[in-house]
C-alpha cells in the first residue's frame, strides 16, 4: 500500500496549483523549486495520475489535479480547525492577526473598530496592512494575511470571499458655503467637471468612468492620484472634485469639503472579505471582522 500524502506534500501541491508555477510555489513556501517538483512528482506516482501538465511557460492542472486540489483544501481547513480547537488550552498562545485594508476603510472605520477589538481582546495582537486591492489580493493568495477587504471581483483560485458592505459613491468637492445636505447630484448638470481619480490599475477606475459616461457627465479633465489623503487635500484647495465611497467619507467630511451622493442613476461600491481558502477564518479574525463591518455599515448608512 502506498504511503498517504503528508501535510507538506499537500501544502506544496496547493501552492503549485494556485501559483501555476513550481518556482513561485517554492518562493511562497520557502522551499526550493526542485523540492516542490519532486514532492509533486512523488504525489503523482503514489496517486497513479498526472496532476499537472508541464508547459513551456509554467504548469496547468489536469482534471485530476483540480479534483485533488478541492479535497486538499478540505484537509488544510480541517487541520487548521484542529489547531484552533487546541489553542485555548495552550495558555502561552495568543491571537495574532494580520488584516489588509484599503484607504476606503482605514480613514474612518478602522480606529473605532480597532479600539473596541483591543478592549475586548487585550491579549490579541493585530497588524493592519494598508494597500490597494491588487496587492492585498496577492497577499491573501500567499497566505500572508488573515483576511482583506477589497472591491468585489470574479474570484481567484485559493481565495474564499463573502459579502462585506455595499456603500454609495459620493461626489466630493471644495466647500462653497452653500448648504447641500445629502441631496443627490446629477453629474450631467455639473459644468466643466474636473475629476481626481485613481490610476487605471485601480479596480474602481473603470467602474467610475463607465458610470460617468452613462450619466452624461461632461468631464473637462482627469487627474490621476493614487494617494487618498493627497486627493482630499488637493480637492479641498482647488476646484477639482473626486468620487469616493460613503464609508470612506463617513462623518468626517470636514469644514473644507462637501459631499453629495451621486444620483439619477446612483452608484454603489460592493466590498467583499477575502481570505485564504485553505484554512478557516480564526475566531479572533471573525471578531475583528464583525466589529469592522458594524462600524463600516454605520458610516455608510449616514449617506443613505
Amino acid at each position: 500500500m502506498s504511503q498517504p500524502a503528508s501535510l507538506l506534500d499537500i501544502r506544496l501541491f496547493v501552492a503549485a496549483f494556485e501559483e501555476r508555477s513550481f518556482t513561485l510555489a517554492a518562493q511562497r513556501e520557502n522551499a526550493t523549486q526542485s523540492g516542490v517538483s519532486q514532492h509533486v512528482r512523488a504525489l503523482e506516482e503514489r496517486l497513479g495520475a498526472a496532476l499537472f501538465m508541464r508547459l513551456k511557460g509554467g504548469i496547468e492542472a489536469t482534471p485530476a489535479g483540480r479534483a485533488y486540489y478541492e479535497k486538499c483544501l478540505d484537509i488544510l481547513r480541517a487541520e487548521a480547525a484542529a489547531r484552533d480547537v487546541v489553542r485555548p488550552f495552550a495558555s502561552s498562545i495568543e491571537a495574532s492577526l494580520v488584516v489588509g485594508l484599503m484607504p476606503t476603510l482605514t480613514r474612518c472605520a478602522l480606529a473605532p473598530a480597532l479600539a473596541r477589538f483591543l478592549d475586548t481582546h487585550p491579549n490579541a495582537t493585530i497588524r493592519i496592512v494598508e494597500g490597494y486591492s491588487g496587492a492585498l489580493t496577492r497577499m491573501a493568495q500567499a497566505d500572508e494575511i488573515d483576511f482583506a477587504i477589497v472591491p468585489a471581483f470574479a474570484g481567484l483560485d485559493g481565495l474564499r470571499q463573502s459579502a462585506f458592505l455595499q456603500t454609495r459613491e459620493l461626489l466630493v468637492s471644495r466647500a462653497d458655503g452653500a448648504t447641500q445636505g445629502h441631496t443627490p447630484v446629477r453629474l450631467a448638470q455639473v459644468d466643466a467637471l474636473r475629476l481626481v481619480l485613481p490610476g487605471a490599475v485601480n479596480t474602481r477606475r473603470q467602474t467610475i468612468e463607465t458610470y460617468c459616461a452613462r450619466a452624461g457627465a461632461r468631464i473637462e479633465a482627469i487627474l490621476e492620484l493614487d494617494a487618498m489623503f493627497g486627493t482630499l487635500d488637493f480637492v479641498a484647495r482647488t476646484g477639482w472634485r473626486t468620487i469616493l465611497p460613503a464609508v470612506l467619507v463617513g462623518d468626517q467630511v470636514g469644514p473644507a469639503l462637501q459631499a453629495r451622493p451621486l444620483g439619477d442613476p446612483g452608484l454603489t461600491l460592493d466590498l467583499v472579505r477575502i481570505e485564504p481558502a485553505r484554512r478557516p477564518l480564526a475566531p479572533a479574525a471573525q471578531a475583528f471582522n464583525a466589529l469592522l463591518q458594524e462600524e463600516a455599515a454605520r458610516l455608510s448608512a449616514l449617506w443613505d
